[in-house]
């Protein structure tokens, strides 16, 4: 995990090297400053030397100087290579994400990636900073200043280690016990984050079923158990409080007794009593901000394993050594195909011996109860997830031998969560095309019946669309993201119940568009409504994961129960598949 981690600081590897030499600088000025201040007391005070005071008091300056540059740049870079670590691992998590097949997704929930990027990061980044700059100086303080305390008087120097020692052990008990509780923590941010995520994403609905106070409720619960743990592990922490000034007055008070019987038979002057009493100080400070290292760094331990587990994770969709870059037509076919979520784990199936044979321009339409896998059907033919046995093919190949990009930039998709993005209607609909003129992109809104709606906005195509489409209705965020969809003029489109927000005349003419316009595209539609895919050349009726029937409309009411119960349900009711109201 630490090498993961560390392998992220690249470029930053000159202010993580320099970092620690100036806090060792400052260190060494800071040691120097009381044994200087000693020679001023005894051989310039006490001498009456003002020219002994003058010359030392200078070097003391000098030093001080020294130290505060030192102290400054270690700062400085310090920050430079943390933030840059941060940045780097963001950076490096993101694109990690980008390359996740779905099943890769379904490991992590978003709240635990939006955890891991930020608040794991700013953990990682407050330790590697503290690394480079207190796990430095504290040992190099303690260290310097037990050397000058030996030198000095090494009778005095003693009590210095008898309490060094007793501090090291409650430290670590206390910081062994606080770590335990720290990383309790970091599962109660996800729940925090999903909290936040669901309630500002599902904003109106929470208004709209007035659930403020249930969702208020929802969230301090989430920080109230965040609270309680770091409460409880900074009780731990503080408690070194306490005893390390219990430690530092009793050493304080030693020193003195014992400094002051030594200095009236001579064996010490006042003015090497007052360094030791500094490098007591010093030392017995180190020792407090090494246990405060330590505990940052257990507690980044935790964030460290989570965002190396983003980053040790391997897609599961890889492309082959030797990919094919060009995609020969629109056929799909399905060759005893079973699948299963987390297979691995022993994931019980969802598609069982699935066997079609699909020709080039061929409409097919989809349909089944809810939980049939009509979705994880279509997910396989543009690879978003693997079959677990069998293979898929288009244009006459295993999909697991085409490059990647180019399988999916010859299938369309339009999902079940229609999603729109920040930016105008236009840049929207460039998601497909990139390079798409805006003739092209206005072209694939009249087929979608799109243009229409944005011909009506204020700026047209350069209205602004909110985040997540929240300024248009349901049904015209299915159009636009089918006039996305189709801008990729693609050899195969797969619409998800893509046009379940749209009225039935203004779906029949989305249809007839597709005969029209874009004869020679594969087309599967996955419905619930019967009108939607009555007219296809074949239908697909799946039960459970398994195919239950395929035919034409006129077939499967003959033949099939299933279709038919559907179909009479509908009719009878609304009539909404009544279209000959429909011109």
């Amino acid at each position: 995990m630490v090498k993961k981690i560390l392998s992220e600081v690249r470029e930053y590897k000159w202010p993580s090297i320099v970092t620690p030499i100036f806090m060792i600088l400052e260190v060494a000025m800071e040691m120097i400053v009381p044994y200087l201040m000693a020679s001023i007391i005894d051989d310039g005070i006490y001498a009456g030397n003002m020219n002994h005071i003058l010359k030392v008091g200078l070097y003391m300056v000098i030093a001080a100087v020294i130290g505060f540059i030192g102290g400054l740049m270690g700062g400085k870079f310090g920050a430079i290579a943390s933030t840059g670590l941060a940045r780097n691992l963001r950076k490096a998590m993101y694109e990690r994400i980008q390359t996740f097949s779905f099943s890769n997704i379904d490991r992590f929930s978003t709240s635990s990636l939006v955890t891991r990027l930020t608040t794991d990061v700013t953990n990682i980044q407050n330790a590697y900073q503290m690394v480079l700059r207190m796990a430095m100086r504290a040992p190099a303080s303690l260290i310097v200043a037990m050397c000058m305390a030996f030198y000095i008087n090494a009778r005095i120097a003693r009590v210095y280690l008898i309490a060094v020692v007793f501090l090291a052990t409650v430290a670590t008990i206390l910081v062994s016990s606080a770590t335990k509780t720290f990383r309790q923590a970091f599962p109660k941010y996800d729940a925090l984050n999903e909290s936040v995520q669901e309630n500002v994403g599902a904003i109106r609905v929470v208004k709209a079923y007035v659930r403020e106070d249930e969702q208020i409720s929802r969230f301090e619960k989430a920080s109230e158990a965040i609270y309680r743990i770091f409460c409880k592990a900074e009780g731990k922490v503080v408690l070194s409080f306490p005893i390390m000034s219990a430690t530092v007055y009793t050493c304080i008070l030693t020193i003195s007794w014992i400094g002051a019987r030594m200095i009236s038979v001579g064996d010490l002057t006042t003015g090497e009593l007052m360094s030791l009493l500094t490098y007591c100080m010093n030392i017995l400070m180190s020792l407090m901000m090494l246990s405060m290292v330590f505990v940052m760094i257990t507690m980044s331990a935790a964030s460290g394993e989570r965002i190396a587990e983003v980053l040790n994770e391997e897609p599961d969709l890889k492309n082959p050594e030797f990919p094919v870059f060009e995609v020969k037509d629109g056929s799909v076919r399905f060759e005893n195909v079973s699948f299963a979520y987390n297979h691995d784990q022993g994931g019980k199936e969802v598609l069982e011996n699935i066997n079609i044979d699909i020709r080039s321009g061929e409409t097919i339409g989809i349909m089944g109860a809810t939980g049939s896998s009509k979705t994880t059907l279509v997910s396989l033919i543009s690879r978003l997830y693997d079959a677990t046995q069998g293979c898929v093919m288009v244009g006459g190949r295993d999909v697991r031998e085409y490059d990647l990009e180019t399988l999916r930039n010859a299938v369309s998709v339009v999902l079940q969560k229609n999603q729109l993005f920040s930016g105008t209607v236009l840049e929207n609909l460039r998601w497909g095309n990139p390079d798409a003129t805006e003739e092209e992109c206005r072209k694939a809104c009249e087929m979608a019946c799109a243009d229409e709606f944005v011909s009506n906005m204020p700026e047209g195509y350069n209205t602004y669309i909110e985040h997540g489409g929240n300024n248009v209705s349901g049904g015209q965020k299915q159009r636009l993201c089918i006039a996305r969809a189709l801008l990729k003029k693609p050899r195969i489109l797969i619409l998800d119940d893509s046009t379940s927000a749209v009225d039935t005349a203004t779906d029949a003419r989305i249809r007839e568009a597709f005969r029209n316009e874009i004869p020679g595209v594969t087309k599967f539609i996955i419905a619930q409504r019967i009108s939607s895919i009555s007219d296809a050349d074949r239908i697909i009726v799946l039960d459970n994961g398994r195919i239950n029937a395929i035919g034409t409309h006129e077939e499967l009411l003959k033949e099939n129960e299933i279709y038919r119960e559907v179909y009479e349900s509908q009719t009878g009711g609304s009539g909404d598949f009544d279209e000959t109201e429909v011109d």
